[in-house]
């Protein structure tokens, strides 16, 4: 059995002396793993780090096994993100949550095709990746089984001045119908709606609390595994910047 595919390299973990066992996310094999012999080695230690995009080729006498893979590098996503702390973030929150919700082995080319937009975009600045994230990670949970209804209000059906989520339903609650429950509802960032609008930084985080909340109740919770670590810092860092930003603005005020 043989396949070769474009790939997004996920993670990495240590194998014997010299191998590492690597999980891939393809178009068409989904997420895959493979032993990559050598792979702790100086000479390919920097291609099997998450982010980077890579032609990969995986070989296995039955399908069903581990397997042997190797790679050549497209494009070194880890390595350009290594100065910007943000961007680093972004870089293994997506990576993590790929492997940790896709199931294994079945193909969601949605999700790889949504990833490597979000990668792409991490050249251009965090401020352009973090929204395609938030729109990425809503598609991963709809590729799951878990999608939001973000078209009306659950208590009116009205479709404009959709700013709320429901945790309960999943649902967009317009601000007229959610005001009374604003305490319980989930903000709604317009980015997400209608990824034609412009963004900022507290719409960036009040997207990944929301998708965020789905994605540890439904794709992490019913697996009875947390949100992953590196999801969780992400969330973390755009928060103390979000405060920062607003005790800066308070003060020149």
């Amino acid at each position: 059995m043989e396949w070769m595919a474009p790939a997004i390299v996920l993670s990495g973990r240590p194998h014997g002396e010299t191998g590492v066992v690597v999980t891939l996310l393809t178009e068409a094999h989904g997420r895959h793993a493979g032993l990559a012999k050598g792979g702790a080695s100086r000479a390919q230690a920097a291609l099997w780090q998450p982010g980077n995009l890579i032609e990969a080729r995986w070989v296995g006498r039955l399908a069903d096994q581990l397997g042997a893979v190797s790679g050549e590098m497209v494009h070194a996503a880890a390595a350009r993100a290594m100065d910007d702390p943000l961007a680093l973030s972004i870089l293994l929150a997506a990576c993590a949550v790929a492997e940790g919700a896709l199931p294994e082995r079945e193909a969601h080319p949605a999700c790889f095709h949504g990833l490597v937009r979000v990668i792409a975009a991490l050249a251009r600045g965090p401020e352009d990746a973090l929204p395609l994230l938030v729109q990425w990670e809503a598609g991963l949970l709809a590729e799951l089984g878990y999608g939001l209804d973000l078209t009306s209000c659950a208590a009116t059906g009205a479709t404009e001045g959709l700013v709320w989520v429901s945790p309960r339903s999943g649902r967009a609650v317009s601000e007229a119908a959610g005001a009374p429950y604003a305490g319980r509802l989930l903000a709604l960032p317009a980015f997400l709606r209608d990824d034609t609008k412009p963004s900022y930084v507290q719409e960036w985080l009040a997207g990944l609390r929301l998708t965020g909340f789905f994605l540890s109740r439904d794709a992490f919770g019913l697996q009875h595994r947390p949100l992953p670590h590196a999801r969780v810092m992400l969330q973390d860092r755009l928060t103390t910047t979000t405060d920062s930003t607003t005790t800066e603005s308070s003060e020149n005020a």
